[in-house]
């Protein structure tokens, strides 16, 4: 007669970073695979060709982060391919105007911001962020941005 002993299977801890979710970040490279599910075992959806775009992480397993981008579309991938410095984007098919200040009638255009162009995060108030695209800084209202959360303040 043989025994067999059945061990429980623990599963892993559903935000194993600490860090709390959702929470934005962007894609380290420009050669990103993103999965099904979280592990190298589930098959590859499509692959990400755009570095430092920013990415929702909306859920976490293990080593495994499931992501949204811009358009809504959700996958899996690997913590390594995600870089915590923040980037933005601008949303819609319009380009947007950059300011000199947080104010639509104040702030003087400094360039005309492209849809789906990504730009580095400076600061974020209440409705307004200060960002820099090709190394110009200048505020975008934060309706038009993807990357940042309505309510977010950042200094």
């Amino acid at each position: 007669m043989t025994m067999t002993i059945v061990m429980p299977v623990l599963a892993a801890n559903p935000n194993t970073s600490g860090l709390p979710v959702p929470r934005f970040a962007a894609l380290k490279s420009d050669n990103i695979n993103v999965r099904t599910g979280p592990g190298t075992r589930y098959p590859i959806s499509w692959v990400y060709k755009r570095e430092g775009m920013p990415v929702e992480i909306i859920e976490e397993y293990d080593l495994w982060r499931k992501i949204r981008d811009v358009e809504g579309t959700t996958g899996w991938v690997h913590k390594s391919m995600l870089d915590g410095k923040r980037r933005l984007m601008i949303k819609g098919k319009e380009p947007r105007i950059m300011r000199s200040e947080p104010d639509a009638k104040k702030g003087k255009p400094i360039l005309k911001a492209e849809a789906m162009v990504i730009a580095k995060l400076i600061e974020c108030e209440k409705d307004w962020c200060r960002l820099q695209v090709s190394g110009r800084k200048g505020w975008i209202e934060k309706k038009y941005l993807w990357g940042v959360y309505d309510n977010e303040i950042i200094e």
